[in-house]
């Protein structure tokens, strides 16, 4: 429970640091958000040294092949986030302040299903099963789909919150709500930051289940999760413009989410677990193939241009 706590607090710490720094509501420039995104993967790998020299090494390769998964699946969640903010025209100066309580939503809901997934692996044998079989198929349908669908108009919870909160049209600074007539409405900010915390719950059932495949230490899952989640608007900020640029790194994570959905279904027959250590090494080669991959395809479509 100490280790618990040590972590929530140490959570807690860098999102007000966060908030703190950003209050002002001003454009994100590419420079802050890499000095950003270095600060957030530096704790999660420090971190990740932590967990080696308290618990031991296949611990800690659990870890960082969790953390790895989820920094990777991550980067669908950036291109999603792009696509929304460009529906809602949310400004460049709110994007910020939306994600960060995005967010914060986000490790609540991953906290809730980290538990229950665990749990139902824990109680019932067949549960691997079904869930690896839920990555297999989501693996595939991410190879094969084109871009995601995110129209906020098509969202159950979106058009539920329309129907039933009253809301402002356009947006009223960074408000979330303001009062219009004695009465508190909620403004088109908030209609966004609901339409990305729907659009995260598919993603975070998603990535519990593939990094449950890895490990089923609640406080390693919940650690790498959290680390990899906290980083989400700095990588946000860094590739929302250059993610069209990774044409292959789709099929690299199609390809991890239905490698973790065969481990999760092999870990229920005779061939049982597959290595701690295997499994990050199948994270790092994917991923720098599928990046490699995509670097070389977008060099050769400039060269060819350039010769046309």
């Amino acid at each position: 429970m100490w280790a618990w706590a040590a972590v929530g607090a140490v959570i807690a710490v860098m999102l007000a640091v966060d908030l703190l720094s950003h209050r002002d509501n001003h454009v994100i420039e590419l420079r802050e958000a890499l000095l950003w995104s270095g600060v957030w993967i530096t704790a999660g790998l420090t971190f990740g040294l932590v967990v080696w020299l308290w618990r031991g090494g296949e611990p800690a390769v659990a870890y960082f092949s969790g953390y790895l998964l989820e920094k990777a699946l991550s980067v669908d969640n950036v291109f999603v986030f792009a696509l929304l903010f460009g529906y809602f025209r949310v400004p460049a100066a709110y994007q910020h302040k939306v994600l960060f309580w995005g967010v914060v939503g986000a490790l609540a809901f991953r906290l809730a299903f980290i538990f229950a997934g665990a749990e139902l692996l824990e109680r019932l044998t067949w549960a691997g099963v079904v869930l690896g079989a839920f990555l297999i198929w989501t693996g595939w349908r991410l190879a094969v789909r084109g871009e995601p669908d995110v129209d906020p108009d098509r969202n159950v919870v979106v058009r539920a919150f329309r129907r039933l909160v009253p809301t402002e049209p356009g947006y009223h600074g960074g408000r979330f709500t303001l009062r219009v007539d004695g009465r508190r409405r909620a403004t088109l900010l908030l209609v966004a930051l609901v339409a990305i915390e729907a659009t995260d719950v598919v993603f975070a059932i998603d990535s519990v289940a593939a990094i449950l495949a890895i490990t089923t230490d609640t406080f390693l899952v919940w650690t790498a999760t959290a680390f990899a989640v906290l980083g989400l608007r700095s990588l946000y900020f860094c590739l929302a413009g250059l993610l069209r640029h990774f044409g292959y790194l789709r099929y690299g994570l199609a390809f991890l989410l239905a490698f973790a959905g065969a481990k999760l279904i092999l870990a229920e027959t005779p061939v049982g677990k597959l290595p701690v250590w295997s499994t990050l090494a199948v994270v790092v080669l994917t991923l720098s193939v599928a990046i490699g991959w995509s670097v070389v395809d977008a060099r050769r479509e400039r060269r060819r241009r350039a010769g046309g």
